[in-house]
């Protein structure tokens, strides 16, 4: 009874999901503005046949004037749906239009699901030709076999754009993957193993063709299905496909070949392998079960008589899950940014030769933080990249665009491949773009950055991505025992005393001098040795103060746990001279529409005018860090004057103090939001205003206004945060909040491996 009412929950929650808030799982939207005449007359008559008279000249032009080049059809008759078989083109509509968020979702390429009434494959290849026009690329899908292969076929033969039945190739491109891996942690050669597969259907033939081509021996394949072992002279369920599998052989039956094997290979249904069969594999055999939702065989049972197997199922629910959503959106936006007349072999080998690598590359921040609690480190039980990995588009799209070049497939290759995977980077990491001119500058030096919670998980990824991706230099603060497990749960390569330094607070060799250092700034306020001594042991924060104030580490990252004003606290203890003081936090915000800075987030509470306009400066300063020229606001609840409050008199006299010399940037105020973001609305209430267009930078007179517009920004506007950024210190010193990403304190520490000329 309780599995039922949970069956009908789970059955209703998927209802639900479907229909609300608005039926099904897409929409259209249009990519240019359609405000006005003026914008009408462009976007339809008579503008439109320029682009029209354009593509009709050349008709390779349509993928700049039109979305040809980035539009993929999903096309199926609804004859072989996953798990629920032949159910027709109506019904396969939801799983179409899945098909058609994963595109968009994973590789931004935008998809229409086409669902056909038609079960007649030389028709249906008909009606896919004829497609042509619209789209760059045609995805079919849940087509049954045989009828699949002669669509596919056809289709490859008339038309000049990729065609790809994912059910084929693209399961076969993820199982290749996992084989490739499998085979390295098992030991063995693919040209000396033996492999057993049940299921002659689309899905099965295709990856057998694909290990074909990866170097698996012909003559080492057995193939059963329903009828038994497919063998030469046989007659009973047979196609022309299964009958290049045939084996010269008396045995029959899938108990009768599985003997010696070291690869079995099911597409088929639940049941089919049992425990009994997998005694009689070899030592460490490979089963890939992919039957969904009910595997062959279930990996507990294999586990239990065979424990050192190597096992992939098609399921989210254990390891190594084999999902064509690893492969096809990446395949498919290689071959659409070269403009491939098809996917061949090489492009389709590339795909594999990237995700089997990707595997065995230290695990992603990105995708640790996705699967939490989930070890993934390469080996029996991590094959595969999870889907969720961000490095995939990058990887496996430059890899499948340089298999297109270098084959001779694509109508429009690019002269630098680096710079293709670096834009397919930068899409998936919304900072990437922006963090270019700051990582640029902080390759320029050799900085030694010291984090004061270094055993955080987020950290140590940050340390990772440092080495590889930086001239930089991270010291963690931490016991060296409790750094070494995590780094080594994670499946982090860095070994601390190897790739990184390790300040112990429970025993380290500067502990004395760092105490006594302590004790001299302090002595005067309160702080005695026993407590400076016990401050050393415990604060991390304090201690990579001092470290930088010692000369041990040019600049500090604190705060992935704890509350911003007590870090700061002893950074302005330890580190706060004349000329360096805390003078505002700065956050930039990463929105869909370009970025957005936001001061002063956390240092002062109720700044005074000067402080205001102290955080101004320091604000133009660090956004041209980031190439960008600052346009800055001072915000209130005042505009321009029309009110006496405490916000507007302040932000007044701010402007007063900034007017009292020349600046070399942009500012405004005191103004709402409202008005610095929209600058028509701007010019009516103020026609003589210095800003120019949009201001991309707010500085607020109290910190609850900044530090709610950030908040806000980041929870409902989708704003991704760089920052904050401790403005004042010089660079040495960096307080991040708790919610911050292990790619975000990558990015915070280049912010702090650049060295800077003022004090900011």
């Amino acid at each position: 009874m309780a599995d039922d009412k949970r069956d009908e929950s789970l059955r209703k929650a998927a209802l639900d999901y479907h229909e609300f808030p608005k039926p099904g799982k897409l929409e259209i939207r249009a990519t240019k503005p359609l405000a006005n005449g003026r914008d009408l007359a462009r976007a339809y008559s008579p503008g439109v046949a320029e682009a029209c008279l354009e593509i009709k000249n050349d008709p390779s032009t349509a993928s700049r004037y039109t979305s040809r080049g980035n539009l993929v059809a999903v096309v199926t008759n609804g004859t072989a749906v996953l798990g629920l078989g032949n159910i027709g083109a109506a019904a396969s509509k939801p799983v179409m239009e899945g098909k058609a968020v994963l595109f968009k979702k994973f590789a931004n390429i935008d998809c229409f699901d086409i669902e056909v009434n038609e079960t007649d494959p030389e028709k249906l290849a008909d009606i896919v030709c004829a497609l042509e026009p619209t789209f760059g690329a045609i995805n079919l899908e849940d087509i049954k076999a045989p009828d699949c292969f002669i669509v596919e076929k056809l289709c490859r033969e008339r038309m000049n754009i990729p065609v790809f039945h994912d059910d084929q190739h693209g399961t076969a491109i993820v199982v290749g993957a996992a084989a490739t891996n499998a085979l390295r942690v098992a030991g063995k050669k693919i040209e000396d193993i033996k492999v057993v597969s049940t299921g002659g259907g689309a899905a099965g033939i295709a990856c057998l063709n694909m290990l074909l081509k990866l170097g698996l021996k012909r003559e080492n394949v057995w193939l059963c299905d329903i009828a038994g072992l497919v063998y030469e002279g046989r007659t009973e369920e047979m196609t022309a496909q299964k009958a290049e599998y045939a084996q010269k052989s008396d045995l029959r039956t899938l108990d009768d070949v599985i003997d010696g094997a070291d690869l079995f290979l099911g597409l088929s249904g639940p049941g089919v392998l049992t425990a009994d069969m997998v005694k009689k594999m070899t030592k460490q055999p490979i089963i890939f079960a992919l039957a969904n939702p009910t595997p062959e065989i279930m990996p507990d049972a294999v586990k239990k008589v065979a424990p050192d197997a190597i096992i992939a199922t098609g399921r989210s629910d254990y390891p190594n899950q084999v999902n064509n959503v690893l492969c096809f959106p990446f395949i498919f936006r290689g071959a659409l940014d070269v403009g491939a007349s098809e996917i061949n072999d090489e492009m389709q080998i590339a795909c594999i030769e990237g995700i089997a690598a990707l595997a065995r590359a230290t695990t992603s921040a990105e995708a640790a933080a996705a699967y939490q609690d989930e070890r993934m480190t390469f080996g029996a039980e991590y094959l595969i990249p999870k889907p969720f990995d961000p490095r995939l588009m990058g990887v496996v799209a430059s890899a499948v665009a340089r298999a297109a070049m270098e084959s001779g497939v694509a109508a429009r290759p690019m002269a630098d491949l680096d710079a293709y995977k670096q834009s397919l980077d930068h899409s998936v990491f919304k900072s990437a773009l922006l963090m270019r001119p700051v990582f640029h500058a902080a390759s320029q030096a050799e900085r030694r950055i010291a984090f004061a919670e270094g055993e955080d998980e987020r950290v140590l990824r940050a340390a990772q991505a440092m080495i590889e991706e930086t001239t930089d230099m991270p010291i963690l603060v931490g016991r060296p025992e409790v750094i070494a497990m995590r780094a080594e749960r994670a499946g982090l390569k860095i070994r601390p005393g190897i790739d990184f330094e390790i300040v112990n607070p429970e025993n380290d060799s500067r502990y004395k001098q760092y105490w006594q250092s302590y004790h001299k700034l302090m002595e005067r306020r309160g702080v005695t040795p026993d407590l400076a001594k016990a401050i050393m042991r415990t604060n991390t924060t304090a201690i990579c103060a001092i470290m930088v104030h010692e000369g041990h580490a040019d600049s500090m990252i604190c705060g992935t746990f704890g509350q911003y004003l007590w870090h700061l606290n002893y950074i302005e203890q330890i580190l706060g001279t004349k000329e360096l003081h805390p003078v505002g936090a700065l956050s930039l915000m990463i929105l869909e529409d370009g970025p957005l800075f936001i001061a002063d987030t956390h240092v002062h509470t109720e700044p005074t005018p000067a402080q205001i306009a102290e955080t101004v400066c320091a604000t133009a300063r660090h956004i041209r860090r980031f190439g960008i020229d600052p346009n800055i606001a001072l915000c209130s609840h005042s505009e321009f004057g029309n009110l006496n409050c405490m916000t507007g008199r302040h932000m007044r006299e701010a402007i007063a103090i900034l007017d009292s010399e020349p600046r070399d940037f942009i500012y405004e105020g005191e103004m709402h939001i409202d008005s610095a973001l929209t600058p028509d609305l701007r010019e009516r209430s103020f026609p003589n205003s210095r800003l120019e267009g949009p201001a991309n930078a707010l500085v607020f007179a109290i910190a609850d206004a900044s530090s709610g517009v950030r908040n806000i920004l980041k929870a409902k506007g989708g704003g991704l945060e760089v920052g904050p950024i401790l403005m004042g210190m010089g660079n040495r010193a960096h307080i991040v909040t708790p919610s911050i990403t292990s790619r975000g304190l990558l990015n915070m520490s280049a912010i702090a491996g650049t060295p800077v000329t003022h004090y900011g």
